[in-house]
């Protein structure tokens, strides 16, 4: 299934690599390997993953405080947030309102 990233997730995930990396080279690329596991996984298996509400998933990522946040429309995984666990719950909801927006206009 095809993935993609809210540009806002985009950003988030940069950001955390970015973090990791500065603070033990090589962890950054850590984080992104374990990242692109996570997602290989929701591809195989979108609906594995605990719903958290609002048509939302979660997947804990292994090894690193982190979630991914994603939404299963048809024929596409939408990486919602990239969200650290223990720092501002929920503040990614209002980006659901918007991805319905967004799909509701690739229906038309």
């Amino acid at each position: 299934m095809k993935t993609e990233f809210l540009p806002e997730a985009d950003q988030e995930f940069r950001e955390a690599v970015r973090y990791y990396e500065e603070e033990a080279p090589g962890v950054g690329m850590s984080f992104i390997a374990e990242v692109h596991r996570a997602i290989s996984f929701i591809g195989q298996n979108p609906f594995a993953a605990k719903a958290v509400g609002s048509g939302i998933r979660r997947k804990v990522l292994n090894h690193f405080p982190y979630n991914i946040l994603y939404s299963v429309e048809p024929e596409l995984i939408v990486i919602v947030a990239v969200a650290h666990q223990k720092r501002r719950p929920r503040y990614w909801q209002g980006r659901t309102k918007r991805l319905k927006e967004r799909m509701d206009r690739t229906k038309d």
